[in-house]
């Protein structure tokens, strides 16, 4: 049963609150600023790329050192590195130390896939960075993402099942994290990556 231990491991170290961190660090609760979302785009949108570059980091840390560590040490049963990276996921989502109210998953995620599968992750990564400049907006280029993560693995790794399938569920999770963006897409007022949020203070 040592792998509940790591389960309920994973889950806290997803938990760990980075963005709320950065805002305390900074001085504001960053649920109070620009998107009110504990994630490194509105840690950028409102501190800059000297808060966001470490915030995304280290949450791409959160899900990457769990389930690489649980892969290294966990021999059976053989699905337990990829329940560790869904709680990781989760805990940054639902975190137990910001009464569940956290960031949308993605970084985490990335981090998650970067152990299990780091070919796909970076076909993944480059449709991600093609649709942010093509398109501005964050919200599409991870939600695309996700999506094409199974579908990559799906076609590099024909014989990883349990990859693909922890791709589609970690893609339909962040598709649910990221419905408000999508109701703003479809509204127009949905905000381009690159523009930054008035400093704390200012009107």
């Amino acid at each position: 049963m040592n792998w509940v231990f790591w389960l309920a491991g994973a889950y806290l170290a997803g938990s760990i609150p980075t963005s709320y961190l950065a805002g305390r660090a900074a001085g504001i609760d960053l649920r109070e600023h620009g998107s009110k979302n504990l994630g490194a785009t509105n840690v950028y949108r409102v501190l800059g790329w000297k808060y966001a570059v470490p915030v995304g980091l280290f949450d791409v840390l959160k899900g990457a050192v769990p389930v690489a560590l649980a892969m290294r040490f966990v021999s059976d049963p053989t699905w337990i590195p990829v329940l560790v990276g869904c709680l990781a996921v989760v805990g940054h989502v639902f975190p137990v130390f910001l009464r569940f109210r956290g960031g949308k998953g993605v970084a985490t995620a990335a981090g998650v896939v970067l152990a299990l599968a780091p070919l796909p992750l970076g076909i993944s990564a480059v449709l991600w960075i093609g649709l942010l400049v093509t398109t501005g907006f964050v919200s599409v280029a991870s939600m695309a993402g996700a999506v094409a993560f199974p579908v990559a693995v799906r076609v590099l790794m024909p014989s990883a099942v349990l990859t693909f399938w922890i791709g589609v569920v970690l893609a339909t999770f962040i598709l649910y994290t990221h419905r408000s963006n999508i109701q703003r897409l479809i509204a127009g007022t949905e905000s381009r990556f690159g523009r930054r949020a008035k400093p704390a203070g200012q009107s």
